[in-house]
Formats: structure tokens, sequence, C-alpha cells
């Protein structure tokens, strides 16, 4: 007998988790508990929760924090009745939401706390960005984004931090989305949305207020496979501004000074910012490379620093060539069969060096050498920012300042795991 493999995708699963939870930490005789309950949507006239886990076949649930005021020496969490995820509301569903749904649009906010200033898009896929972007309106923001990696973007949740007008519905149905959420929806932009009848579109309320997350913390929790757990306040990026970077100045082992000789431009300290704010979602080991207010090539959860940043400048490459295929020939690079039009792209990508001509390079954690550094001042890269605190810190500056490259420390290492 034949087996429908595709039928495991299509089940929704009952879980057998409690209808609330409650987790205190206690100290002495002092008692502090947060409550939650479980999160369901009414769907064809029946309350489901979520879909499965990661996987088909794997019980999950979502819980939403209903009381409880939770302080952990200077860190105060976020208080009850403040929903991002949990309180979203299901304008339009398919399939109703999986876990991994849930969680890529968790990232893509905790992204996008941070960029409240001017219109941005963020497309997360597998708990990471893809692409993110600002533009001078939403819809350019959003096309940026996924001009940024195309491939990737494909299935992908896309979070936007403004209205949905139907100029931006209009560019996101060009393409297969998983997940739209937003504050607000414009009829018009429903009604397009419509036609993708497998389409996740999730209104958020809180989002209009999504700048007074930017400084809070969560309580974050890590479940062991021996049932035990880490606790953890949720990371935060000190520098939120530019006038919150150092301009590198360390002693070497002999004690001579070294001060990077140039400092950024006003252009490059504002890709070195949104680059920096945008590495707050991505996992670790990571580096990452801006220019113009979007990425160009994001590489994410290696175990060498040099060989992250090669993955990012590779893929900045590859996603330019695969963009010229598009836009020069109306096909994708992987399709061209044509071999003068996909050397024809090669070369474009070449030419440019991916892009990276120019761009900032951003690095979640130190450069222990020169080498991490030397992957994108080889491609043109302007600018740095890392958090700095290298016994090399020394070489790395002396690497800059032969290049005239600029170079910013954040005094914060950014590791999320």
């Amino acid at each position: 007998m034949a087996v429908d493999l595709k039928a495991a995708y299509k089940t929704v699963m009952d879980d057998h988790f409690a209808p609330a939870l409650e987790i205190s930490f206690v100290d002495g005789g002092k008692r502090q508990t947060l409550v939650y309950e479980k999160v369901a949507w009414t769907i064809d006239g029946v309350r489901k929760g979520l879909r499965y886990g990661e996987n088909p076949g794997q019980e999950a649930a979502m819980y939403r924090l209903v009381n409880g005021n939770l302080a952990l020496g200077d860190v105060r969490t976020i208080l009850p009745g403040r929903g991002l995820v949990t309180d979203a509301e299901l304008l339009q569903f398919g399939k109703h939401p999986g876990k991994i749904n849930l969680t890529d649009a968790d990232n893509a906010l905790n992204i996008l706390r941070f960029l409240s200033a001017t219109p941005c898009a963020v497309i997360v896929k597998h708990n990471n960005p893809c692409g993110v972007a600002k533009g001078a309106t939403l819809a350019e923001a959003y096309d940026r984004a996924n001009k940024a990696d195309i491939l990737a973007a494909f299935g992908g949740c896309i979070a936007l931090n403004r209205t949905c007008d139907r100029e931006t519905a209009e560019l996101i149905t060009r393409n297969y989305a998983e997940v739209v959420v937003a504050p607000e929806f414009e009829p018009a932009a429903l009604e397009l949305f419509r036609a993708k009848k497998n389409l996740r579109v999730m209104k958020i309320g809180e989002m209009a207020r999504l700048e007074t997350y930017a400084a809070e913390r969560f309580v974050d929790f890590k479940s062991l496979m021996d049932g035990g757990l880490i606790v953890q306040a949720s990371y935060l990026p000190e520098a939120r501004s530019a006038d919150a970077f150092i301009l590198p100045e360390v002693t070497d082992k002999e004690g001579k000074a070294h001060r990077i000789a140039r400092a950024p431009t006003a252009k490059e300290l504002d890709d070195l910012l949104f680059g920096w704010l945008v590495e707050s979602g991505v996992t670790s080991n990571s580096v990452l490379f801006v220019k113009d207010g979007a990425t160009v090539g994001i590489g994410t959860g290696e175990q060498d620093r040099v060989g992250v940043a090669e993955i990012a400048r590779d893929k900045a490459y590859r996603k330019l060539a695969d963009r010229h295929a598009r836009e020069a020939f109306g096909t994708p690079y992987n399709e061209l069969a044509d071999a003068a039009k996909r050397a024809a792209c090669d070369a474009f990508a070449k030419e440019t060096n991916g892009g990276l001509k120019g761009a900032c390079m951003v690095s979640d954690a130190f450069f222990p050498f020169r080498d991490g550094a030397e992957v994108g001042i080889r491609e043109g890269v302007s600018a740095i920012v890392q958090p700095g605190g290298s016994l090399r810190d020394w070489d790395v500056i002396d690497c800059c300042n032969e290049n005239g490259v600029a170079m910013v420390f954040t005094g914060q290492r950014s590791f999320r795991h």
C-alpha cells in the first residue's frame, strides 16, 4: 500500500498540554509566580491550539503570560497584557499556525522592535532573517528585503512595522509566503491576500507600540534533555544609537598604542547601527553585510568566524547572481539552462563583488585574528562593527588602518543560541 507522505503535514494534532501553566521563582519566603494560559483559535467552529511543533508528530502549545511581575536583580520583565505573537489576531488562515510559524514571527518582531523609526520589513526563515531592509515606503522596504535573498524568502514569515497597504500586498502575493504579520491591514491588501488560500495573515495590535519593547527584557527558558532548565534574562543590545559606538583604541603587549585612523561617515554609521540591531536576531556564530539600509549577505550558525564570514560573502555573490538572472532574463539562476546567461550573471556578481563594495561588515563577537575581518576587507567593505575585546584587537585595528577601513566597537557581544 502506498503511503501518503504529504498527509503528515496536513495533520492538526490534539495536544495534551494543560490549559494553564505556572512558574514560580522562590527565594526564602519570597515567591514570584508567572501565570500563563494556553492560546487557541476558533477555526471552523472548533477551538484549536498549535498545528504541531517543529515537526509533524511533535505536540506543541503556546502560552500567553496573564499574571505575574518578575524582578530579577535590576531587570524588570515584560508585564502581562502586552502580548505580541501570543495575542495575534488571525485574520486569514488556510492552515492555522504551527510552532515554527510563530517562532519565526516572534524573531522577526525581536528585530523590528529596534527599527521602528522608518518603514521596515523582516523576512525570517527557520528562525533566522534572510532579508531585512528599510525604505521610504513599506513597499520599498519589503521589496528590498525580499530581493536580498529571494530564494530563501520562499515560504518565509514576513513581518512589517507599518500598516500593510495594497502596494506592499501586491508585491507579497507575487511570491509564496507562509505568514504575514503587521499592526494593521488595509481592506484592499486583505482582498489580495484572500487569493493565497494557505497564507496566514496575522494582525498584531501591540506592534503599533513596538518601540516600547526596545528596552525591555523577558525571561528566556531553555529546556534540557534531562528535564532541567536554564533560565536567563533575554538579550538587549546596549548600542541602540550611533553615539553608543566606541572608536577603538588599545595597547598591544609591548605597550604600543593602536587606534583606528578613520571614524565612520554618517552613512556608514547608519548602516553599522542597522546591521548591529539586525544582528540581535541572528543565530551565532554569525557575520552579516549591510549596504544602504538592507542586508546583503547573512552568515549564521557556524563554528568559526572566518568560515561564517566566508559564508556571508559567498551568499552575497550567489544571491546577487540570482537577482540579476531574474531581472535580466526573467528566470532564477538555478533554472538558467543557457551557460552563457549563467556566465553573464556570475560576471555581474564578480564585477560588483557581490554588492559588497562600500558595504558594512557586522560581527556578533570579536575577531580573534585579522583574518576574519580580511574576508570583508578584500571585497571592499568600508566599515566594520564588532564587540572588541580580543587580545589581538590591535592587529585588527592595524588591518583596518592599512586598508582605509573604519571600525567601531560595541563593547558587548551579541551571541544567540
